[in-house]
């Protein structure tokens, strides 16, 4: 029997991005009912997709995790709750369609009955033998045991260990899984969801839920009114899906220019080096506070030891889904004050720090085209909060990183790019090397442009401006629109 799916549901099943589902079915190539997509035309179109042997959810849903920096090492179920709540709902939905063909079956049974008496008096009896016949026929085809394709066995599976959310008004899509809340869940997915505390305190979170059952995950202070509660309202980050298919409308954000500026004053969790002349830099918000920002943006960060303040502008190289882990490359640097307090250790675990902003609009454009990222040394931050948010989105078909070292660890971070390279199909890694940043970044454009349709893709440049400036104009001459090109100076 035929089943279908949303692109979303569809792409997470197949284990490919839900971009090249959606070029399959610009081509052509992949049948839509009312936007929606069918196991059978998949199983078409990737006829080697084999659940056993490809284990393709397990391993695109791992990797995903590791790319958010989470350490996981065995996927954590829902609450017994949460569990028993859906495999009652699913058991009920059986037990329904049970009950209908048992009372199908009894109802084909006495008309077969009646026939058998009808048969018996002459002259109809060869054609209710025959209607006889007939009816026998298409009793058998409805009762008889028809294989599921594989496909429909996975996704009925999924629907108990993970639960469907779609966003109105923008028709987004998300997955919630495991313990997480609707805003973890949705900001793990990439989705600008609008929220404040993450605690329940503030209320900004607040949505209301049009269809689908929820549990409450932990308890909350703001006070709903009785008025918002009877239309549905409540709180994202205090609540999880009960139900395995939900729909919730709630604003979000569009841009850079709707995400407020914050203050919030954070500890340092840790520093250590990536290279010799770079460290990673840990701040970690409390509770009750968490940094609201877009992949991409940086922040302000003011601290000092002594009578000794200093302040420095940085990219967050973390994604927005972990908003209370918060991650920095730090190259050292004699003309940044705030550099030099790390790498002399004068500001170390567990001093304070103040955060303000977010600030940069070098975010990710809406759209279908590849993704093409071009950095100069520390300039691979924003890129990477950039390329850990597109594989939380999961719209790009493919993705490609050209990273120039100016100097001898620029490459800080190379594992991380060839392990993406290497799990994922459509991914492109490759190193350049130039002290001049400004020469570096002309050839680096023009060995992208043997490998790429570089017209073809939004492109994404960041670094020192000599590299910035050169590498953007490299690009407008091989053909990228100025509409697809953002830079950033860091």
């Amino acid at each position: 029997m035929t089943q279908w799916l949303t692109l979303s549901r569809a792409a997470r099943l197949i284990g490919v991005p839900r971009g090249a589902l959606q070029r399959q079915v610009r081509d052509g190539e992949l049948p839509t009912n009312d936007g929606l997509v069918s196991t059978e035309g998949l199983l078409r179109l990737y006829p080697q997709w084999d659940l056993e042997d490809s284990g393709a959810f397990e391993r695109v849903t791992k990797l995903k995790e590791e790319a958010f920096g989470r350490r996981v090492q065995e996927r954590v179920l829902p609450s017994q709750e949460v569990l028993a709540q859906r495999l009652y709902a699913q058991s009920r939905e059986l037990a329904d369609l049970r009950r209908h063909l048992a009372r199908y079956h009894a109802l084909v049974v006495a008309v077969g009955e009646k026939l058998d008496a009808l048969a018996r008096s002459p002259p109809q009896a060869a054609e209710i033998a025959d209607l006889r016949t007939s009816l026998e026929t298409g009793l058998a085809l409805v009762l008889a045991t028809e294989s599921a394709d594989a496909l429909t066995i996975m996704d009925d599976m999924l629907k108990v260990v993970s639960a469907h959310v779609t966003v109105r008004p923008s028709g987004h899509e998300f997955f919630v899984e495991g313990r997480d809340t609707l805003l973890q869940a949705g900001l793990k997915a990439g989705l600008k969801l609008n929220y404040g505390c993450g605690n329940g305190t503030c209320g900004l979170c607040k949505a209301r839920v049009v269809e689908g059952e929820l549990v409450k995950a932990m308890p909350f202070d703001y006070p709903l009114s009785e008025a918002e509660r009877a239309q549905g309202y409540t709180l994202l980050c205090a609540h999880s899906a009960g139900s395995s298919d939900i729909v919730i409308e709630t604003l979000e954000a569009h841009g850079p220019g709707e995400i407020p500026e914050q203050e919030i004053a954070v500890r340092i969790r840790a520093v250590s080096p990536l290279a010799t002349d770079t460290l990673l830099l840990h701040l970690q918000t409390p509770r009750g506070s968490r940094l609201r920002f877009l992949a991409g943006q940086s922040v302000t960060l003011y601290g000092g030891a002594g009578d000794v303040d200093a302040q420095a502008v940085y990219p967050v190289a973390s994604c927005p889904c972990d908003d209370r882990n918060l991650l920095f490359h730090v190259a050292r640097n004699a003309h940044d004050a705030f550099a030099s307090l790390l790498f002399d250790g004068a500001l170390k675990s567990g001093d304070p720090v103040t955060i303000f902003g977010p600030t940069g609009d070098f975010v990710l454009a809406e759209g279908e085209r590849p993704l093409a990222f071009v950095a100069c040394d520390t300039g691979f931050a924003p890129v990477k909060s950039l390329v850990e948010h597109a594989m939380a989105v999961d719209a790009a078909e493919s993705m490609s990183i050209d990273w120039l070292a100016t100097r001898a660890d620029g490459h800080y971070l190379a594992n991380q790019c060839r392990a993406w390279a290497e799990a994922f199909d459509r991914f492109r890694y490759a190193a350049h090397v130039d002290a001049d940043a400004a020469r570096g970044a002309r050839n680096l454009v023009a060995a992208m442009a043997t490998e790429l349709p570089l017209a073809q893709h939004d492109v994404y440049v960041t670094g020192p401006a000599p590299f910035v400036d050169a590498a953007v104009a490299a690009l407008g001459s091989a053909g990228v629109p100025s509409s697809q090109l953002s830079a950033a100076v860091v």
